[in-house]
């Protein structure tokens, strides 16, 4: 009977009945050891009677084993590993160590968790429940986290305990049970056999903790003298302990091996124990005493609380002893590695060889966070200062992969203090490099990489520069990106795109786009790096189409092997070309789904970077509170597409003196103001101050612009020059070459501004029938991109041109606009012919959540099933 828990059990028995219907649903129980999160997952398996049960408990000792808890919980259903996508299979098998395959992203595990557990759910209703998460390894916690937040139609419940410190689970909804009233706590006491003069007195010490009231309790009727310390938490140690005080001393013994082995693994316990001269018999009191329930295959402390007593309370060298007995008895070689280092007081080499061989067996399941760890450890056991400062920079690096900036800046300081030798300083650089640009120090992260780059080692040297420089160019430092331009030089380093960034820094088009041109096209066979360059050269020079093109294939890549972790960052790339071609919808449909895979992997700086790309859209349909939001929200090296948003949207808005003073502002100097999305502001700028009537303010830009343009050769970017020539000229052949120009292709938008200018041209110019030609075109484009202000501009004009019924007519609704994002890539994608499997794997949902998206879309369009969808027009 659980008294006092009519909240938490009502809560329990929602989540599960929503899980039946179909829904799915994740809970966090947080609360202080003994409140009883144990007791109410034991009833949530009760009420869940006829569904699948997976659990597993977290445990202490295997707090930093490569997804030690992972194992626990999907053991018993490896045999559905067949059925998942090939990379996730690889990604689970390699963590229940039946397969070999290297992960090369630390979330495709979770994503294999969510659609391990939508297959099972295909049977039945499954409940995920997990004791003790505040105990489980980064790894698992992390995967078990990854799935909770994207269930959502898969008829799967998951239910976290857990203590107040640790497993952090933002998003999930939580529940806190509080302690019983005196009115429960009096009726659990009933069950003890309390003699009534000492109920009270117990029922105030365990301030209603569950756990401390039976103990407490028990304690009392046995010696009601009995003095405990203050805190309930003491209580319930000391409690345990002077139980465990009363065993033989083998009885300590073989408890001290159960609670240091932790898993309840009872042959290993059984011949560690050999070793030690104690066997199964000496369990016998403990089991007796209801400290220890004994199975042929395990032992299970009753609560965790007396696993902690039974450890704490045995002096050093007996646990040192226990830790070497296991490690030699076990053989399992990261169990082995678990009990080392807790088996040694002093430096040992051998033993810290073997700690780099688990560390580097983690990395390959991408537990980056264990394999952080285990190097750790082993720097503290390697003698040789230099291979020290080697470990520790391991360390960091992996610390940095599992995401863990600040822990991975803090090795990285331990190995520089180790070590003065320029070639392991040098290797230290790019990690500590990488920290400070995570954590948003892109120029100081530029200048070590440039101040350690050294030609003792050629070709470590010339990717640190190539890094430096592109760090120093989103860090706005000019001077560093040119420095590192002249000493890749000086190491035989070619490389266009740093060369033609250099270039940039100096004003140069001329010679820094055509460099940038030759890294476009650079050979794809160069690998990630090669790619990344490629795509980075080609928005710097403009080519929207390449840019495209690129990201998309960086995207599809990205999908196809399960590397959500750079997903974001692509979709981002994805997202601003999509806004250049004006499709709107497509990029919030991209940016939606990066921000929820940032969110649910801890991303938060590609987050708070993402804020650009719609902001970019309101600033275009004029949404004002929305725009300026997400322009504040933005870091500040994404200042430049903060600040080109807020100068459109004030451009629209008539507040030209506003956008002026912003966009002078944001030309100042520092080589990020020579990008394609900088040069493309500053033909706003030209135009802010045209409309102020201050052609002098105007000269300047349209002349950098024209250079840019020109020497970028996009038609789009030479059709906007000529825009800005006429705009400065006021004569009417820019203006022509302008449309002539765009009708090449490319940023709608822009080609949509030139036409509405073009038209206020001729208007005033009395030619009201040609106006009356290019503004309706200049309409259509903007009615499309619902950019609001732009169209009642252009109505404004049609009007004065003398074309009334145009300006009047409504705008028919685009169909695309009732779904929402991720319906959107849904629809799209299952119109072109993909299964809903397929499209699960490409979207990381479920097939349950893809079906459930379409459900949802399929009244919105008008139809009623694939072969109606596939007919529609969903560009």
């Amino acid at each position: 009977m659980l008294y006092g828990r009519s909240t938490e059990l009502a809560a329990l028995e929602g989540l599960i009945a929503t899980a039946r219907s179909g829904r799915s649903g994740a809970l966090v129980l947080r609360g202080e050891a003994g409140i009883g999160k144990t007791a109410l997952l034991d009833r949530a398996a009760e009420v869940a009677s006829g569904m699948r049960v997976l659990r597993v408990t977290g445990i202490e000792p295997e707090a930093d084993l490569a997804f030690g808890g992972l194992v626990q919980l999907l053991w018993p259903v490896q045999d559905r590993l067949d059925a998942l996508p090939e990379p996730q299979a690889d990604a689970l098998r390699a963590v229940l160590g039946t397969g070999r395959t290297r992960t090369q992203d630390r979330f495709l595990t979770g994503l294999a968790v969510l659609t391990l557990l939508a297959d099972l759910a295909e049977q039945g209703p499954v409940l995920c429940l997990v004791d003790d998460a505040q105990w489980l390894d980064q790894a698992t916690a992390e995967a078990l986290l990854f799935a909770a937040r994207r269930l959502a139609a898969e008829q799967v419940a998951m239910v976290f305990a857990t203590r107040e410190e640790g497993f952090v689970a933002p998003g999930l909804t939580e529940l806190r049970p509080t302690r019983l009233d005196t009115g429960d706590a009096a009726r659990l006491l009933a069950d003890v056999g309390l003699p009534p003069a000492l109920r009270e007195q117990v029922i105030a010490e365990s301030a209603g903790n569950p756990l401390a009231l039976l103990e407490f309790g028990a304690a009392r009727r046995d010696d009601p003298s009995k003095f405990t310390p203050v805190t309930v938490a003491d209580r319930v140690l000391s409690s345990y302990r002077a139980q465990i005080a009363r065993l033989p001393e083998k009885t300590r013994l073989a408890l001290l091996v159960a609670a240091a082995e932790g898993r309840g693994d009872l042959p290993l316990q059984l011949k560690a124990g050999r070793m030690l001269d104690v066997g199964v018999e000496d369990l016998e009191d403990a089991e007796r005493a209801d400290l220890i329930q004994v199975t042929e295959s395990t032992v299970i402390f009753r609560h965790p609380l007396i696993g902690t007593a039974a450890y704490q309370g045995a002096v050093l060298a007996r646990r040192i002893a226990v830790h070497r007995a296991l490690a030699d008895a076990a053989d399992d070689p990261d169990c082995r590695a678990r009990h080392l280092p807790l088996a040694v007081t002093s430096p040992d080499d051998t033993v810290a060889a073997e700690l780099v061989a688990a560390a580097d067996r983690a990395a390959d399941r991408s537990a980056y966070a264990a394999a952080a760890l285990l190097h750790q450890q082993a720097a503290r056991l390697t003698p040789d200062r230099r291979a020290q400062a080697h470990r520790l920079g391991d360390a960091a690096a992996h610390a940095l992969n599992a995401g863990h900036a600040a822990q991975a800046a803090d090795l990285a300081e331990q190995a520089e203090r180790s070590t003065d030798e320029p070639k392991e300083l040098a290797r230290l650089a790019p990690v500590r490099a990488a920290v400070m640009f995570e954590l948003g120090d892109q120029r100081e992260a530029a200048r070590l990489l440039l101040e350690r780059a050294s030609s003792d080692d050629p070709a470590l040297g010339r990717d640190m520069l190539r890094t430096g420089a592109t760090y120093a160019w989103f860090a706005g430092d000019a001077d560093a990106v040119r420095e590192a331009a002249r000493r890749l030089r000086t190491l035989g380093g070619t490389d266009p795109m740093v060369q033609g960034m250099a270039h940039l820094a100096e004003d140069d088009y001329a010679h820094g786009l055509p460099l940038l041109e030759r890294a476009v096209t650079a050979d794809p066979a160069g690998g990630d790096t090669a790619r990344a360059r490629a795509l980075h050269s080609a928005i710097l020079v403009g080519d929207d189409a390449t840019a495209m093109e690129l990201a998309a294939r960086e995207v599809a890549r990205c999908r196809a092997r399960g590397l959500i972790g750079a997903l974001p960052q692509a979709l981002h790339l994805l997202a601003e070309r999509q806004v250049l071609a004006g499709a709107h919808r497509d990029a919030e449909a991209s940016v939606a789904e990066a921000m929820e895979i940032a969110r649910d992997t801890g991303l938060r700086q590609r987050a708070a970077w993402l804020n650009g790309v719609p902001a970019r859209i309101a600033a275009i349909e004029g949404d004002d509170g929305r725009c300026r939001s997400l322009a504040a929200d933005a870091p500040e090296a994404g200042r430049v597409a903060g600040e080109s948003a807020l100068s459109l949207l004030e451009l629209a808005q008539g507040d030209y003196e506003a956008a002026l003073g912003r966009l002078e502002a944001a030309a100042g100097p520092g080589p990020q103001r020579h990008t394609a999305m900088a040069m493309a502001a500053v033909a706003d700028q030209v135009e802010a101050a045209v409309r102020l009537g201050d052609r002098q303010r105007a000269e300047g830009p349209m002349r950098a612009f024209d250079a840019w343009a020109q020497a970028c050769g996009r038609p789009w970017a030479r059709a906007v020059a000529h825009r800005c020539r006429a705009l400065v000229d006021g004569q009417e052949e820019g203006y022509v070459l302008a449309v002539r120009l765009h009708e090449r292709g490319g940023r709608p938008f822009e080609r949509a501004r030139t036409e509405l200018l073009y038209g206020e041209w001729l208007r005033r110019a009395r030619r009201r029938s040609d106006a009356r030609g290019v503004l309706r075109s200049a309409l259509e484009v903007f009615e499309r991109l619902h950019a609001a202000p732009w169209a009642e501009r252009v109505r404004a004009e049609l009007r004065a041109a003398g074309d009334a019924t145009t300006a009047a007519r409504a705008t028919a609704e685009n169909v695309l606009d009732r779904l929402t994002p991720q319906e959107l890539q849904v629809v799209r994608l299952a119109a072109g012919g993909n299964s809903s499997r397929e499209i699960a794997a490409q979207l990381f949902l479920s097939r349950r959540t893809v079906e459930h998206h379409l459900y949802k879309a399929y009244p919105k369009l008008g139809v009623g099933s694939r072969r109606e969808l596939a007919r529609l027009d969903l560009t």
